[in-house]
């Protein structure tokens, strides 16, 4: 799976924009996360996808644009207390900083990692 950041205004319907025009190219977003300037600035939004380069270009024919995109491991994990810091503690027992955290659709963490070899090694074993 991809994470792609999305630069967007901070104003009404922007996310609104973005949300069409990936549904337009038939793009499931798995997940999203989003958090704009505290001064009022541009936002940030996390979307996780299957394909970054997919978005890039319904982005690109709705006249938006794309940042950057990275690999990132997505965990299924059980609603329940205690079910985030039981997998997170098996990464940081293991050395790996963990740089990106959201929830995905069907209960599922997505976790970022400069090391992403080193994180999955970590959750599942290996390495």
């Amino acid at each position: 799976m991809q994470d792609l950041i999305v630069n967007l205004k901070n104003e009404p319907g922007s996310l609104a924009a973005l949300g069409e025009a990936l549904g337009n190219a038939g793009i499931n977003v798995e997940g999203v996360c989003g958090m704009a300037d505290a001064n009022g600035g541009a936002g940030e939004v996390h979307i996780l996808v299957q394909s970054a380069q997919m978005v890039m270009t319904a982005l690109e024919e709705a006249g938006m644009s794309g940042g950057s995109d990275r690999e990132v491991e997505v965990v299924s994990i059980v609603d329940q207390p205690g079910e985030m810091g039981r997998h997170l503690r098996k990464i940081a027992d293991a050395g790996v900083n963990v740089d990106l955290v959201y929830l995905a659709t069907s209960t599922r963490l997505v976790l970022g990692s400069a090391d992403i070899e080193g994180l999955r090694a970590a959750l599942h074993g290996g390495r």
